[in-house]
C-alpha cells in the first residue's frame, strides 16, 4: 500500500465514522444468523449514505456470508484461560523459540533494519510471528469479509466490528484487500494477524516496493508489527517484560495476560536475554 494512499485511507476511514450519527441509527445487531441478511441490507444502506461507493459495496458483499466458524471462535477462547506454561505447550512456546533463533540468524538484515526504523528488536517481532501464523505457515482459511460482517453484525462488539468493517472496506475500495480473501476466524489479515483497522493505522511497507502486502512479504507484516508497537508506546531501547516500559505494548497487542507473557517471555529467550 503506497504510504501516501493509507494514510488517506486512515483519514476517510475516519471521516466515514464520524459521519454516521449524522444520518440514522445504524442497523439492528442479533445473536443468531436469522437476522444476518437483513443487517447486511441495512448495512449497506447505511455505509452508502455515508459515502462508501455502490461499487465497492457490491464486490465486498458479493460471497459475505454469515460465518458460523467464526461465532464459535469468538465464543471458544478457551486457551487464553490457562496458566503460562500450560498456554506455552498448547501453542508450542518451545518450537517457536527454537525456530525463531533460527528465523532470527537467516533475516539479521530485515530485523536489523526495522529496528533502527522503528526501535523494536527482533525477539518480540518474532514470537508474534510465530504464535500467531507460525511464521506465515497458515494465516487462515476464513473469508475475511464474512468474518468482520458476521461480529460486526453480532451484539457482543457490534460497535467494535462495525469500525473494522468500514476498515475493510476502506481497503476495498484502495485495490488492498481482495473481497475474496481469506484469513483468520476474526477478520485478520496476515502473517502477523492485523485486524483491517490496524491494517489501515499501522501498515508499512518494509521491502521498499511501495506497498503494504501482509499476506506475501514477511518484511512489510514485521514492519507493520513493529510500527504497531511503536504506535502503542514502544520505547526504543527499554526493556520488554512485565513491568518494563515496553511491556505496555505487549498489552496493546492482545488483551489475554498469559498471551502478552508468552510473547515477552519467548521474545527475551530469542533476544537472548535482552
Amino acid at each position: 500500500m503506497r504510504m501516501t494512499k493509507l494514510f488517506l485511507a486512515a483519514a476517510a476511514a475516519i471521516g466515514v465514522l464520524h459521519a454516521v450519527p449524522a444520518f440514522a441509527q445504524g442497523p439492528q445487531c442479533g445473536n443468531t444468523s436469522a437476522g444476518f441478511d437483513a443487517w447486511v441490507a441495512d448495512f449497506k444502506q447505511t455505509a452508502a449514505a455515508n459515502g462508501v461507493s455502490q461499487s465497492v459495496l457490491s464486490r465486498a458483499f458479493a460471497n459475505v456470508n454469515y460465518n458460523k466458524p467464526t461465532i464459535a471462535a469468538d465464543r471458544g477462547q478457551k486457551s487464553f484461560k490457562l496458566s503460562f506454561d500450560a498456554f506455552m505447550q498448547k501453542r508450542g512456546g518451545a518450537a517457536v523459540i527454537s525456530r525463531g533463533r533460527s528465523m532470527k540468524a537467516a533475516n539479521q538484515a530485515l530485523f536489523a533494519s526495522i529496528e533502527r526504523r522503528f526501535g523494536v528488536p527482533a525477539g518480540p517481532l518474532i514470537a508474534i510471528w510465530g504464535m500467531e501464523t507460525g511464521f506465515g505457515s497458515y494465516m487462515g482459511n476464513q473469508h475475511t469479509l464474512s468474518a468482520v460482517s458476521t461480529l460486526a453484525y453480532d451484539c457482543r462488539r457490534s460497535d467494535y466490528f462495525t469500525d473494522q468493517l468500514y476498515a475493510a472496506l476502506q481497503l476495498v475500495s484502495e485495490g488492498y484487500l481482495s473481497p475474496q480473501a481469506k484469513g483468520a476466524a476474526h477478520g485478520e489479515i496476515g502473517q502477523t494477524q492485523f485486524l483491517p483497522r490496524n491494517v489501515v493505522r499501522f501498515g508499512a511497507d518494509g521491502d521498499g516496493d511501495g506497498r503494504v502486502d501482509m499476506v506475501g512479504s514477511r518484511a512489510d507484516a514485521l514492519a507493520s508489527t513493529a510500527n504497531f508497537l511503536k504506535g502503542h508506546g514502544w520505547r526504543a531501547g527499554a526493556g520488554y517484560q512485565p513491568g518494563e516500559p515496553n511491556f505496555v505494548a505487549i498489552q496493546g497487542w492482545n488483551a489475554a495476560s498469559v498471551y502478552q507473557q508468552a510473547i515477552a517471555y519467548i521474545g527475551q529467550q530469542i533476544d537472548g536475554g535482552r
